[in-house]
């Protein structure tokens, strides 16, 4: 009719959103019901897994000790090459480079001049460890090992001529006697041959390689780029090297034998290629292209 209020449908207030078409909203949950929980995104580590990880493990481990067994014998193989090359002055020079002191004295000079040696090469290797791009460790501490020996071992056998002790033999003779000295730390007693060796043995051998490992630990803190590497190498090698010298210098002193009751002695025949103890560079920056 004209004029009247025009009827309304009743309209039915949907339950899913206006925006969304009709039907939409219950595939969606449909769809949701059906995929579950939610999944993880770590990877499911499971026994398996657990025992690859540590055979990988025990593999890097025995590959890391055969490594380190290898350098180990390089590094005796080396200081056993180095020394029969080491230049050693006998008494009667000695005597004529230091004259008017006596044993004593003399010996605290070589026993100074070693020490700074040695603490010269550990503030060199100390100092390579502090460069921005510092060399390989390895090869760092090898050449430090190698060089403190060769001083150490020169040290020695000047020592054995200066109180009169010097080891029976040719130069490969004295030279093994001189590195049993420096493997045990002891002064050798000439007068009972048994008590040190003259042949490269196995047991030497093993020796060797003990004072080698014990070097490198005790030198290990020489390397850590976050100490004052240069003063920490240089103090650890001089005291080290005293303290060395003092040990074979009391077994020395109990078998000593007067300089004026020794019987002349030939001089030292010269190595062919000598290898004089020196300290090595300080390491600096390399140019580019060199």
């Amino acid at each position: 009719m004209a004029g009247a209020t025009p009827s309304r449908r009743k309209r039915f207030r949907r339950k899913d959103s206006p925006e969304a078409p009709h039907g939409v909203s219950a595939a969606v949950g449909a769809r949701d019901d059906e995929r579950g929980l939610p999944a993880s995104l770590e990877t499911a580590e499971g026994p398996p897994a657990r025992a690859r990880r540590l055979a990988a493990v025990r593999q890097g481990v025995r590959k890391g000790g055969e490594s380190a067994k290898a350098g180990i014998g390089y590094l005796a193989d080396r200081v056993i090459e180095t020394a029969p090359r080491v230049p050693v002055r006998d008494l009667p020079t000695l005597r004529k480079q230091f004259p008017g002191l006596g044993p004593e004295q003399i010996a605290d000079k070589l026993v100074a001049g070693a020490a700074n040696g040695t603490s010269t090469v550990g503030a060199g290797i100390g100092a390579a460890a502090m460069l921005p791009v510092p060399p390989a460790m390895p090869a760092e501490l090898a050449a430090e090992i190698i060089g403190v020996a060769a001083i150490e071992l020169k040290l020695i056998a000047e020592l054995h001529e200066v109180y009169g002790l010097r080891p029976p033999g040719g130069s490969a003779q004295r030279s093994t006697a001189y590195l049993t000295s420096w493997t045990q730390e002891r002064g050798i007693d000439v007068t009972k041959p048994g008590t040190y060796n003259t042949a490269l043995g196995t047991q030497m051998k093993r020796q060797l390689r003990q004072q080698i490992m014990k070097r490198m630990v005790r030198n290990l803190p020489n390397l850590m780029p976050f100490m004052v590497g240069a003063v920490v190498g240089a103090a650890m090698n001089r005291r080290d090297t005293r303290a060395l010298a003092e040990r074979v210098r009391k077994d020395l002193r109990s078998h000593q034998i007067p300089w004026d009751a020794l019987s002349e002695l030939p001089p030292l025949e010269k190595p062919e290629r000598p290898e004089e103890p020196q300290a090595e560079p300080k390491p600096g920056r390399k140019e580019l292209g060199s």
